[in-house]
Formats: structure tokens, sequence, C-alpha cells
């Protein structure tokens, strides 16, 4: 489920016309199936040092897997089959948990509410699906 981009030091990635850097990584950046696609075209740019090759997976960027996912994502991991996400809904929202599952992009809250990072770590930390009180 991996796909490959070009992403600048500076945070960017490469847009599909091959000259302008994106904030985000969205439908118009530039994607490669392979490393050895992303390598031809990296290699083809005028400036190759100044672009990266990375791996765009569904732990790394979970906001383009799972387009229902909103909200700032402080962290993710996987656990059950499910990418698990730290996420502030709305800037200054409490934090929550979110739960995606590969198979079928569908996105859902659990319903704590957390008030800080430090209090959803221990819940992020040790979340399965059989969690008590999120079923």
């Amino acid at each position: 489920m991996a796909i490959y981009a070009l992403q600048s030091p500076a945070g960017g990635f490469l847009d599909e016309d091959l000259r302008h850097f994106n904030r985000e990584f969205d439908d118009w950046c530039a994607r490669f199936d392979t490393l050895e696609d992303a390598q031809t075209v990296a290699d083809s740019l005028p400036r190759r040092n100044s672009v990266d090759i990375v791996e765009i997976t569904p732990l790394s960027y979970p906001k383009y897997f799972f387009p229902a996912l909103q909200g700032t994502v402080h962290a993710t991991r996987e656990a059950d089959g499910k990418i698990v996400c730290i996420v502030e809904p709305a800037m200054g929202a409490n934090f929550r948990l979110a739960v995606c599952d590969p198979e079928t992009k569908a996105v859902r809250l659990t319903p704590t509410k957390y008030k800080s990072a430090l209090a959803v770590e221990g819940a992020f930390v040790n979340y399965t699906e059989q969690h008590v009180g999120d079923q």
C-alpha cells in the first residue's frame, strides 16, 4: 500500500508539474508506484540534491489514505490491523483517538476525549480493538 514521492528538505512535496512544491501531500503531488520510478524522475531534475525520495504509507501520511480523517494528526501506530491516530479534531479541541480501517477506508473516533497530549498517550499506546469503553 506504499507509494513514493519527492520531498524538498524544507518539507514540501513535488507537484505533478515537477516545478513547484505543495505543503501537504495530496492528489496533485507527483507520486510513484516504485522506488525505481521515483529515482529516475529525481535524477532527471536539474537540482537533484534539492529533493529526497520518501515513502508514503498509511502510517506516515494517514490523511492521504483516509480522506474522512479530519484535524491535526499528532501520532500514528498500527494495532490489530487498523491504523490508530492521536488527533486534535479542531485547534484547541480535546484530543481523540481515531481508528482507521485500511480495507474499508472507514474512520471512527473513539468516544473518550482527552484534555492533553499526555493524557491521550496512555490510551494510544495500549489501544486494542477490544479496548473497554470504545465499543
